[in-house]
């Protein structure tokens, strides 16, 4: 089993919407990194953080699983979709989602003091790291540890 991070922005597709739809399919990675992790990495039975991103509170809110294995994002064919992709062949598709059913709300669990805590720095989390962009990202047993201890605090 595999631990993960999944930013989304919560005006898009919150925790709670993911709690309300019970399993959704986490589409539109446009990145070539994050989809490799997601199409090669990614299985049924792995957990993931949802990180709640680009909003006023940005961090850890809650937990999903992975339920589906990656298969083709059919909106990368869907020309009215944001997400089609021209180039993208059905034969050969470029983009994947993996299905995630959700777990749990977690007490908030900032951006800010995970950056304050040093156990993320050795090793260094990719949520850490400045300029890290990725939509997706491993998670080590302990930083994921560390993260649900945290998230037993009082904001």
């Amino acid at each position: 089993m595999a631990l993960w991070l999944l930013k989304t922005e919560p005006d898009s597709f919150s925790i709670d919407t993911l709690k309300q739809q019970k399993v959704s399919c986490w589409e539109g990675v446009r990145n070539y990194q994050a989809r490799n992790m997601m199409r090669d990495e990614m299985k049924e039975g792995d957990f993931a953080f949802i990180y709640h991103s680009s909003c006023k509170k940005v961090g850890v809110v809650g937990v999903g699983e992975i339920v589906k294995n990656a298969y083709p994002d059919h909106f990368q064919f869907d020309s009215k979709s944001p997400y089609f992709d021209p180039k993208s062949q059905v034969d050969n598709p470029r983009w994947f989602m993996v299905d995630l059913g959700y777990q749990k709300h977690l007490p908030f669990v900032s951006l800010a003091r995970i950056k304050g805590n040093p156990f993320f720095f050795d090793p260094l989390m990719p949520l850490v790291q400045k300029g890290n962009r990725l939509s997706i990202m491993p998670v080590t047993q302990g930083q994921w540890d560390e993260i649900i201890k945290m998230s037993k605090w009082k904001e």
